[in-house]
């Protein structure tokens, strides 16, 4: 689904350059449920930036689903977005002005689906997720789990064979940050492929594979459950 090769990113400013991103080599199939891992400032964030197509790489390859990305327009990039990524950030990204239907129900207006299948899909994908009853209810009348559960749902509603997850758990306790890692598995048992940024090593085991980075680099990479599958270049 996504090979990366030789990729790196800096930023720059009038008094400092940081490298973000340094000649990173990633694959990953379809399916797979995929943690990162890695100290702050590592560039965790940077590299599932570049992967859901908000941000580009300055140098090296990004290919996804078969095709590289850096030949394509935003308007292009947008499409696929929108047509293959769902994303389920930390600080849930909720409009408050809307009713959590309405959320959920967003994706859907960009797509252009009907009226009648836009409600009956922001239905089924609430009762996935155990918040069908709070349908009506404002953001900010939600506690934190329930509004990542809505969140997650917003993710989700258009089917997308990704997702992109900036630490979801990072602001709820203990009880509702498993009940999203429980979301992301079963989805991630239906098919969809996971990709988890997080600094927790207890949540990252609910993935297939540990991605570590440190100063830009991949630094390894481990099966779940296997000790040790050797390392990724570190040259």
């Amino acid at each position: 689904m996504i090979e990366l090769h030789d990729l790196s990113k800096v930023y720059r400013t009038s008094d400092v350059e940081t490298t973000a991103l340094n000649q990173v080599n990633l694959e990953i199939e379809k399916g797979e449920f995929i943690a990162i891992m890695g100290p702050s400032g590592c560039g965790k964030s940077t590299l599932l930036n570049i992967l859901g197509m908000l941000d580009s790489p300055d140098t090296g390859s990004y290919q996804f689903l078969g095709e590289d990305v850096a030949n394509r327009s935003e308007r292009e990039l947008s499409v696929v977005r929108k047509d293959n990524i769902g994303f389920i950030f930390q600080s849930f990204n909720l409009i408050d002005e809307l009713s959590v239907a309405e959320n959920v129900e967003l994706p859907l207006l960009y797509q252009k689906m009907p009226a009648k299948e836009r409600a009956e899909r922001v239905q089924e994908v609430l009762e996935r997720v155990k918040i069908a009853h709070r349908g009506g209810h404002r953001p900010q009348q939600l506690s934190g789990g329930q509004q990542q559960r809505v969140a997650v749902a917003r993710a989700v509603v258009t089917n997308p064979g990704l997702i992109l997850a900036d630490e979801p758990t990072g602001n709820l306790d203990t009880t509702n940050g498993e009940e999203v890692l429980s979301l992301l598995g079963e989805l991630n048992t239906d098919g969809t492929t996971i990709i988890m940024v997080t600094h927790d090593p207890s949540h990252a085991d609910h993935a297939s594979r540990i991605v570590r980075m440190l100063d830009g680099r991949v630094l390894s990479e481990n099966v779940v459950g296997i000790q040790s599958t050797g390392e990724t270049s570190h040259a």
